[in-house]
């Protein structure tokens, strides 16, 4: 037996593997634990208390566990996560919420940030998961500078008068004092702004000091060196003492506090290399100043001074502040797919009210009030125009190019932009509810999630630092005693130059830069991703399960015609349309259509019931009535004749959905409807099967219809007559023969296979539970949206291997290079400077490769 449990008190992967480890030491239950979302699933040989393994669990730490049976939401307070291993690293305040939704029984509970986490910080790493700080600053664990979480709304506007700006209003108008009209205030400078000018500014001073220590440094390479007759050798040395002083202790001091804070937590990472090998350069080059006697002759140049290495401290951390500011760049532009779909809202909007029109901000919106939309305006909420028509550009919702024609009763999304029409909407969903703010919301969580490739760039830095720490003591040693003279200076400079090279900045970036691009691009093409593990996993799927009505087809059936074995089609259409009238199928809602435009009257049912999978049943005017399927016409033990059953079987072959009509236990005739196949349709499912992915088509529709449908697309398997749980049956028989699935479905009847499945694809045109139960979602709603998401998957995944294989290449390389294995047969030996230019080109390389993917057309 297999349960999932819900962990508290974990705030780092040491905290995940820790409980792993403890609750595996339980005889007969075998425990996989995850850290984001914070979720133990065990398997169990016969069922164990949940109080014998809270029992363990309190023995280990300040670790709470609890079974996943709807108990609503659960908070890691303050008080706990001080408690957790991580706790003597950071007293800042931590938030971290685990929000587990009770009603989505069929999705895995999910860590989500709470609101007011928006513009609170974290690490770009996520080493401690969704733990986030009130204050700038770096990371604990890897040292990183922490990334300010992005604000989800559209920021309210100000308005001032350009005569007066002592005037401030929250929305627009004309200036109190000399009535001139306020103008929105410009936005402040962005907190990524504010990083990337701060380490301008520090990069500025480095180089202002440290260029001139170089050209110090360099001298003796000039023939006859000039610098000589201006000042002796000891004196330059005081000169580049001075000079190093703002670069190591204003401009580049950060990187020592993160390696003192990494040795101190044990939580070593690319600082605590970058420290150690900076750092002794610089405390040797001052003890080799001030007491240059107590160095014996090896260190010593033909002049008797001792080789000073200001010049490698300053440039090595030059360098390194030029590769943090590319990376304080780089993460900008990362954020920017937020920021650029934040831009799509409008901030203002025109309420029609009492005849009047009033500019109002998007914030006054109330659900139901009338607004007008005018040509050329951004539309401001979700709703439906109640007056007028127009033409619509949805690219940068759907990401298609071509303008949809909207009229009255259909839906618009705000962001969009109108046409060159003027119409009158109604407000139905503001602030947080518009699709725009789900897609924000969603394109944030999933580019703050981790991958699971990230595992293993994760166990490779944990052992890493350590291995090169050691890998440069045995450098020293070995040169020292194997070396030429002087051997020691030798010794010294390359076990400097291993530590610098060896930093493992690219291999923490190479995931997370990769995911954060691929989301924010499958945002803009209409895909949106709920985590970076589907990101990932879409890429390996190889089967596709797919429904048929709304999701290959248009979803929008039409009745062809009503035949009746009695000629009384008209009295037969007004039973089944009023038995309709009740539910919200696609199809039943096609029979009311078709009535209304007949001008026929629907009268009142009594005892209606909707039969999922099946169809409806009532009763109208005293008579039983039923419509639907062959197995609702069996379950109401409903009589077909030959004749009937004939006729139906031909309507079936021409790829018509049919419907059975029984009046009292007796089939008097059938509903033909029509669904158009969507034309996306065909070309999307070849382009799958040429990638090598098995489609399947399961509906509920009978096997006449459903063979049509798939002769049609070239479909090599089909089921028909499923009901929801046999589409749910028919995924796990697949996943236990180990393929990995992925299902697209848009209904609520789909919910429960969409969150079986490895892969769960919503149509954005379906239902809100389908889309909740999905872990990706197409805008559009077709199937060419399930090729832009394996191509991004396939794209991303190739980007992040490039990326391991860049950080691995130079280091795997580097680290032997700088250690000097060349040199006895070439004389080659790689100094400390050079190892600092090339590690900062490993991070400048991941950064600009991830990039690339903003360019990619899938």
């Amino acid at each position: 037996m297999k349960h999932t449990y819900t962990i508290t008190g974990m705030s780092c992967d040491g905290c995940r593997s820790k409980v792993e480890k403890t609750l595996n030491t339980i005889e007969g239950i075998q425990a996989t634990i995850t850290l984001d979302p914070p979720i133990a699933t065990i398997t169990m040989d016969k069922h164990i208390p949940t109080a014998q393994m809270q029992e363990v669990l309190t023995a280990a730490g300040n670790y709470t566990i609890t079974m996943n049976n709807g108990a609503g939401s659960l908070e890691a307070t303050e008080d706990s996560i001080d408690k957790s291993c991580c706790s003597s690293v950071r007293k800042e305040e931590p938030i971290a919420k685990s929000c587990c939704d009770s009603n989505k029984q069929h999705e895995k509970p999910k860590v989500v940030l709470p609101e007011n986490a928006q513009g609170k910080y974290y690490c770009p790493m996520h080493c401690e998961g969704e733990k986030v700080y009130n204050k700038p600053g770096s990371c604990p664990v890897c040292g990183m500078d922490l990334v300010k979480a992005p604000e989800l709304t559209v920021a309210k506007t100000s308005y001032t008068c350009p005569m007066h700006p002592e005037v401030i209003k929250d929305g627009p108008g004309s200036c109190p004092i000399c009535g001139m009209d306020l103008v929105p205030m410009k936005p402040t400078d962005s907190e990524e702004n504010k990083v990337y000018n701060d380490l301008v500014r520090k990069m500025k001073i480095a180089l202002v000091f440290t260029v001139p220590i170089f050209i110090i440094a360099m001298s003796d390479m000039i023939p006859n060196n000039p610098m000589m007759n201006i000042m002796d050798t000891e004196k330059w040395n005081w000169v580049q003492l001075l000079l190093s002083l703002p670069v190591v202790f204003y401009s580049c001091w950060m990187f020592f506090e993160r390696a003192w804070k990494s040795i101190v937590t044990w939580n070593l990472n690319m600082f605590t290399l970058i420290g150690i090998g900076s750092g002794v350069a610089f405390l040797f080059s001052l003890v080799g100043l001030f007491f240059p006697d107590i160095f014996p002759d090896e260190f010593k140049t033909h002049h008797g001074a001792v080789h000073l290495y200001f010049e490698a401290t300053t440039v090595i951390l030059t360098l390194v502040l030029l590769g943090q500011l590319l990376e304080a760049k780089a993460h900008s532009r990362t954020s920017g797919a937020i920021k650029e779909l934040l831009k799509l809202a409008p901030t203002e909007a025109t309420l029609v009210s009492d005849g009047a029109d009033t500019v109002i901000s998007i914030h006054d919106i109330k659900k139901g009030d009338l607004l007008r939309v005018k040509p050329g305006d951004k539309i401001p909420v979700d709703g439906k125009i109640t007056d007028g028509e127009s033409t619509i550009d949805e690219s940068m919702i759907s990401g298609e190019p071509i303008p949809v024609d909207k009229k009255m009763d259909d839906a618009v999304i705000a962001g969009t932009i109108n046409g060159n029409k003027s119409f009158v909407m109604i407000a139905e969903k503001i602030g947080s509810e518009t699709l725009l703010s789900q897609i924000v919301q969603m394109v944030n969580d999933a580019s703050r999630s981790r991958a699971p490739i990230q595992k293993l760039a994760d166990r490779i830095a944990k052992y890493f630092v350590p291995i090169v720490v050691i890998t440069s003591i045995i450098t020293f040693f070995v040169w020292a005693q194997f070396g030429p003279e002087p051997a020691m200076v030798y010794g010294f400079i390359n076990a400097i130059a291993v530590l610098i090279i060896a930093c493992p900045c690219a291999l923490g970036l190479a995931t997370p830069m990769s995911v954060m691009v691929g989301v924010g691009k499958g945002a803009q093409s209409g895909v949106l991703i709920k985590n970076a593990e589907a990101l990932e996993n879409m890429n390996k799927v190889n089967v596709l399960i797919t429904d048929k009505t709304g999701t290959i087809t248009e979803g929008k059936p039409s009745v062809e015609k009503v035949f009746s074995l009695n000629n009384d089609e008209d009295s037969l259409l007004q039973s089944i349309a009023s038995l309709n009238q009740y539910s919200e199928h696609p199809l039943a809602q096609a029979v009311v259509h078709f009535a209304k435009a007949k001008n026929i009257s629907l009268i009142q049912v009594k005892d209606f019931e909707a039969i999922s999978g099946k169809g409806v049943i009532g009763t109208v005017t005293n008579k039983k009535v039923a419509l639907g399927n062959k197995k609702l016409m069996e379950q109401v033990n409903a009589t077909v004749s030959a004749e009937l059953e004939n006729q139906i079987t031909a309507e079936q072959k021409l790829g018509k959905t049919v419907s059975y009509i029984s009046v009292d236990g007796i089939a008097v005739g059938f509903v033909s409807i029509t669904d158009a196949i969507k034309a996306t349709s065909v070309e999307a499912i070849k382009e799958l099967m040429r990638q090598g992915v098995e489609v399947i088509m399961l509906t509920g529709d009978n096997e006449n219809t459903a063979k049509a449908v798939a002769t049609q697309l070239n479909l090599s398997s089909f089921k028909a007559g499923c009901l929801p749980e046999d589409k749910l049956k028919e995924i796990q028989r697949l996943q236990a023969e180990g393929k990995i699935v992925a299902m697209a479905g848009d209904g609520i009847n789909d919910a429960p296979a969409l969150a079986q499945a490895d892969i769960g694809i919503a149509m954005g045109t379906g239902t809100d539970v389908a889309i909740e139960s999905a872990k990706i979602t197409l805008v559009k709603g077709d199937l060419q949206g399930i090729v832009k998401a394996k191509n991004l998957s396939h794209a991303v995944m190739r980007n992040i291997k490039q990326n391991l294989f860049f950080a691995f290449f130079y280091n795997v390389l580097g680290i032997p290079i700088a250690a000097g294995v060349l040199y006895p047969f070439f004389g080659l030996l790689l100094s400390p400077m050079i190892a600092a230019l090339a590690m900062s080109f490993s991070s400048v390389s991941v950064i600009a490769n991830a990039l690339r993917l903003r360019s990619l057309k899938i």
